[in-house]
């Protein structure tokens, strides 16, 4: 499995140098956090399952353009305290001050919450900050400050910024298709008492299995075959067996070990919750995968055996 890239930097405290006044605007005119030539620094980590391009912003926090796979690109601001009013802030792109003269894009507004992340923006927002910055742009937010009146801004620089951009882009490029939240619980249906897989089945099936073979954290692969109440119960069972035993042959021939397979088949007895027994949605199986967290611990998307 591909390694995780980590700047040691990241994970230090953010210290506050006795050259942040430089990049404090004077009260009158509200708060300005910026990097300067001599701090400007952008930070590269990723995976195949994930990538961010993280710029150090000082005195305010970090500025953090983000994909899983599977997933668009995002963007979030991640300070130490947040310093903007909840409400609205004004996002635009202006040149650096040794490019004057130049016209301001503006983006519009975006949201500024009370927890988390303060401002997270939308990928076309994130793919026109990244798109600027290469320019030699500066993204850069406004809003009123939490406790008074004056304006508070958090400018993005691309000083340093190409080589780590360009290291991003190649992650993003080699990113899976899909993410263990996108394939841990799969559910196929079929036409009444048949238990071939479709097209759409198959092509299912073969993002589990990928995703299977990428992340060794992935310990157990449970199969669930199920009918309607159509029929008799004992045509119903061997049919969900059928189906079952189908979805697990077709993983196997996919790469993924049988060993880590448990096929077990129901025949009418779970219905979909809150569906009539012969609903067409209870003619499924279902595919639900187990992996290892962070923290050791089996994580899944739940034993309910209805779903």
């Amino acid at each position: 499995m591909a390694k995780t890239r980590k700047h040691p930097a990241l994970s230090r405290p953010l210290l506050l140098p006795m050259g942040l006044l430089a990049c404090l605007a004077v009260p009158a005119q509200g708060i300005t956090f910026s990097a300067g030539l001599e701090n400007s620094q952008w930070y590269e980590a990723g995976s195949i399952f994930e990538c961010s391009l993280t710029h150090r912003i000082p005195g305010y926090g970090n500025a953090v353009f983000y994909q899983r796979a599977g997933e668009p690109l995002s963007f979030y601001l991640d300070p130490v305290h947040n310093s903007m009013r909840p409400g609205r802030a004004a996002l635009v792109i202006e040149a650096p001050q040794w490019r004057g003269g130049q016209s301001v894009t503006d983006l519009g507004y975006v949201d500024v919450k009370d927890q988390g992340h303060p401002i997270e923006v939308t990928t076309a927002h994130s793919e026109n900050m990244l798109a600027s910055l290469g320019q030699g742009m500066a993204p850069t937010f406004t809003r009123r400050a939490r406790h008074s009146d004056e304006p508070v801004r958090v400018r993005l620089t691309n000083i340093n910024f190409t080589p780590r951009y360009q290291q991003f882009r190649q992650c993003t490029q080699g990113l899976l298709p899909v993410n263990f939240h996108q394939v841990e619980r799969t559910r196929l249906l079929y036409p009444l008492n048949q238990e071939g897989l479709s097209n759409s089945g198959k092509r299912a099936l073969d993002q589990v299995a990928l995703y299977i073979r990428a992340d060794d954290r992935v310990k157990a692969v449970y199969v669930d075959g199920h009918t309607d109440s159509l029929g008799r119960r004992i045509h119903n069972r061997a049919l969900s067996r059928e189906r079952a035993q189908e979805v697990t042959a077709y993983l196997v021939s996919q790469g993924v070990p049988e060993e880590m397979i448990s096929t077990r088949y129901h025949g009418e007895r779970y219905p979909v919750a809150g569906k009539p027994g012969n609903h067409p949605e209870n003619r499924r199986t279902t595919v639900r995968l187990e992996r290892l967290g962070d923290d050791g611990q089996m994580t899944s998307a739940g034993a309910n055996i209805t779903d």
